[in-house]
């Protein structure tokens, strides 16, 4: 039989999302029309008892709703049945934020297979380490990637395990300023996802279902080591945690949440993907974060939740034509990953009439393990100019320890532990690291922090970036945050530089606002009047953009190589 062309599949799938249908054992429905799946003990269970109806992703110009989306995941994991994936085997997904990208995790969830979502970006040695520890039996990945993906893969994965698919695919807006060039297209041998869609008949799947207890997705995390580790992250760890978001974010089936962070990081994965499964909710995708193109989205799909990186609204807030008008159908606005400093915060609510709020979390913790509450002030700690962020969430425990240890009490620094049902179940194939990690199931953030009398917690910095300068401890987060009040300061990272006399000095870099031009000496003048002598940079660099990672994090760890290089 001959392979149906692309516009030949794109044509059923838009026929298949015409055939709705409800699951039997589908939950009843709830206050203001949600859907609640009490039942639900895995992220599958969430996505069963969404309405076959409700519209499940939009992406650009497109729309699948929820039937669509599990009858092509159905048919995606038969393929893949059919391939010999079966129970705890693993499906790397290696995608931008496309519908493909739920469509694999889901089919991989079908057969109680185990999601490992890696980094699209990843070059052929990065993601040949990667497959060596996870031993994938199958691999979807972008058209651009192939040659990439099938050179890590080598004596891994078979060929005919592997599929590959385009971001141009599911929608026929060809945004240019966002979607990569074509590229050249893989050989004829090698299977493309939306055919095999399209041709894969329909059969019942065989096999059990996941549990509550099964690892639903790896997500790979360098911590304090640099040395990628494998979180193992079950089906009761997204359950939760997407519960708890549903909760205090308020979403419900009429939400429309913002694909602000890359589905293949846990923000993204959860507090977006799953979180849109257990509230019935659209999800709204646009491959990359791309400001101008964020902006046209909020304007056409009126989201009504984002959470990203501080730098993603750092970014919004330095587009020109950014107005109040883009963000006026934005009910909740969270912001996590790295701490925020308060004036960028005043300057994101002085400019757009929406307040960032605070949150904590890491992969380790399924995401959030702290939020601040959705209305209200959000203090701010006097000492160290730090703000808040939040309050441990229900039934998680967060305590601070010592070097020793030992539980210390409210306003003493120290390492804040974790401990409750978002905690993964550890590292993959890892078992020394996921002791270290998780002593007595508390788990160590290495992350440096307080709480006060009222129960907000702080985080100072990371226990790896302080920095220790003539005897004194220094913080970069302090430094940064007097930094970005600095008018015309875009960005900013402060990190320790080898100093004979001194053993560290600090340095500082700074990206500019756009259009504007920093005054240095003005900037180091603004420092010394609001630090200590042994926190002041002893030199201010300015450079165009500053390094980061892949969810928009500033990494202070390649400016340091930069110092120790030159």
């Amino acid at each position: 039989m001959t392979e149906p062309s692309t516009q030949e599949a794109l044509a059923r799938l838009a026929a298949y999302e015409t055939a709705a249908s409800v699951r039997p054992g589908e939950a009843l429905a709830g206050a203001a029309g949600q859907r609640l799946p009490l039942e639900a003990t895995t992220a599958l269970d969430l996505f069963d008892a969404a309405s076959r109806s409700a519209p499940a992703i939009s992406y650009f110009d497109h729309t699948l709703d929820y039937a669509a989306l599990d009858q092509l995941s159905d048919r995606l994991a038969a393929w893949l049945q059919e391939r010999g994936v079966r129970r705890g085997d693993r499906v790397a997904v290696i995608l931008q934020n496309t519908p493909q990208f739920a469509i694999a995790t889901l089919a991989a969830w079908k057969l109680a297979a185990i999601a490992v979502t890696l980094n699209p970006m990843y070059k052929a040695p990065e993601l040949a380490r990667l497959f060596a520890d996870c031993m994938p039996s199958a691999i979807v990945c972008h058209d651009d990637q192939w040659t990439t993906v099938v050179q890590a893969a080598d004596g891994l994965v078979e060929p005919a395990c592997m599929l590959w698919t385009s971001p141009r695919e599911m929608q026929s807006r060809d945004d240019v300023r966002v979607l990569p060039a074509l590229p050249s297209t893989p050989a004829p041998a090698l299977q493309a996802l939306v055919p095999v869609l399209a041709a894969q008949p329909v059969k019942p799947l065989q096999g059990a279902r996941p549990a509550a207890d099964d690892v639903a997705v790896l997500l790979y995390t360098s911590g304090t080591t640099g040395i990628p580790k494998g979180a193992m992250l079950t089906h009761r760890n997204l359950v939760f945690n997407a519960r708890t978001c549903v909760r205090h974010f308020e979403l419900t089936a009429a939400s429309r949440i913002f694909g602000m962070a890359p589905l293949f990081h846990v923000t993204g994965f959860e507090v977006q993907m799953v979180c849109a499964f257990a509230a019935a909710a659209s999800l709204v995708l646009t491959y990359r974060f791309q400001p101008t193109v964020v902006l046209d989205a909020f304007v056409a799909q009126r989201p009504t939740f984002i959470i990203g990186a501080i730098t993603a609204f750092i970014a919004l807030m330095n587009q020109p034509s950014a107005t109040r008008a883009h963000f006026d159908s934005l009910v909740h606005i969270y912001s996590g990953g790295a701490p925020i400093a308060p004036a960028t915060v005043q300057a994101f609510e002085q400019r757009f009439g929406r307040a960032v709020r605070s949150s904590y979390g890491m992969t380790e913790l399924t995401a959030p393990s702290h939020l601040a509450p959705i209305e209200g002030v959000i203090p701010v700690d006097p000492d160290s100019g730090a703000l808040s962020i939040g309050l441990p969430t229900a039934a998680v425990d967060a305590i601070v320890v010592d070097d020793a240890g030992r539980p210390v009490g409210p306003r003493s620094l120290g390492e804040l532990v974790v401990r409750g049902p978002n905690v993964m179940a550890g590292y993959w194939r890892k078992p020394q690291e996921t002791a270290e990690a998780m002593p007595g199931g508390w788990l160590h953030t290495g992350d440096i922090g307080f709480f006060d009398e009222q129960g907000w917690f702080y985080l100072v910095d990371r226990k790896k970036d302080m920095i220790s300068a003539s005897g004194f401890k220094v913080w970069p987060r302090e430094v940064e945050d007097v930094l970005y009040a600095f008018p015309g300061v875009r960005e900013a990272a402060v990190v320790g530089a080898p100093d004979a006399y001194r053993g560290e000095t600090v340095i500082a870099f700074v990206s500019a606002s756009q259009g504007l031009t920093l005054d240095v000496a003005a900037l180091d003048r603004h420092s010394r009047e609001r630090l200590a002598a042994n926190k002041c940079p002893v030199a201010i660099q300015v450079v165009a953009e500053l390094p980061k990672t892949e969810t928009g994090k500033i990494t202070r760890a390649v400016l340091a190589q930069q110092i120790r290089g030159s």
